[in-house]
């Protein structure tokens, strides 16, 4: 079996006397979503921006391919094929789809001793792998700004295709999206496996997790408790996990001793 794109071993971190990791393990396989839950100060954010570069463990290891690595910057790992697509996305709401979608890696064409933006060629790669993606934009050189919330998350994650990430890392990214605008993010997750890209999808929403994910590591104040395959958890049982089923349950039984609630 060959070994996972990305793994984590025993890795920690640490801000100061703040645990935000303890000896978490993690994988992830090519071809495959593996989604990442917990509440608010489980330990996510602190997971990814290792991934991404963003911070160096305290120990542990992180391993590319089967291979050690040392990232430390965010241009390292997207060097090495980790892209990460975060909450806000990176977008500037004014400027066009097109020059959005080549931020940073604008295409270039000589005119004597000059360079310019190739509009033509940026207008024309966006449009045709927006469109080959289900986003039927009507002009490439529209603003960001005139499109969906969906329509933005799957810019930012076929512009992270495009430029040849092996590794995806989402962020939470059908939080702030409608029904509709959410199947299209998922829609586009699973195209992402279907080319053999692994995919680190974190999440609150555990029905949107459940929908498009392979397998779910859940963490909790730092830790890791347990990963999950589709096959060997029920949507349930994830969501009993997620929310804390005992201290529900524990909850429940504080709120009924305290007897009903009374009339204004």
């Amino acid at each position: 079996m060959p070994p996972p794109a990305v793994e984590l071993k025993d890795v920690s971190k640490y801000f100061g006397k703040v645990i935000a990791l303890n000896n978490v393990t993690f994988d992830l396989r090519k071809g495959e979503v593996h989604c990442l839950l917990g509440d608010n100060g489980a330990g996510k954010s602190t997971l990814i921006k290792i991934l991404s570069g963003v911070h160096v463990p305290d120990s542990g290891e992180i391993l590319l391919e089967g291979r050690v690595v040392h990232f430390g910057s965010p241009k390292e790992t997207l060097d090495r094929g980790i892209a990460t697509v975060y909450q806000d996305l990176a977008l500037v709401p004014l400027m066009s789809v097109a020059r959005n979608f080549f931020l940073g890696r604008e295409p270039l064409k000589r005119w004597g001793p000059f360079t310019q933006f190739d509009l033509d060629y940026a207008n024309a790669t966006a449009y045709r792998e927006l469109n080959g993606m289900g986003i039927q934009l009507r002009d490439a050189e529209q603003p960001v700004g005139t499109l969906s919330g969906g329509e933005r998350q799957c810019l930012a994650i076929a512009r992270a295709i495009h430029f040849g990430a092996k590794v995806l890392i989402l962020d939470e990214p059908t939080s702030a999206l409608g029904v509709h605008q959410a199947s299209v993010v998922l829609k586009l997750i699973a195209q992402a496996r279907a080319r053999g890209i692994g995919v680190i999808f974190i999440s609150h929403n555990v029905h949107h997790a459940y929908a498009v994910g392979d397998r779910f590591t859940i963490l909790k104040r730092g830790r890791s408790i347990g990963t999950y395959p589709k096959g060997g958890i029920t949507r349930n049982e994830l969501l009993n996990l997620m929310a804390g089923g005992k201290e529900l349950v524990d909850l429940e039984k504080e709120l009924a001793a305290l007897g009903p609630a009374s009339a204004a």
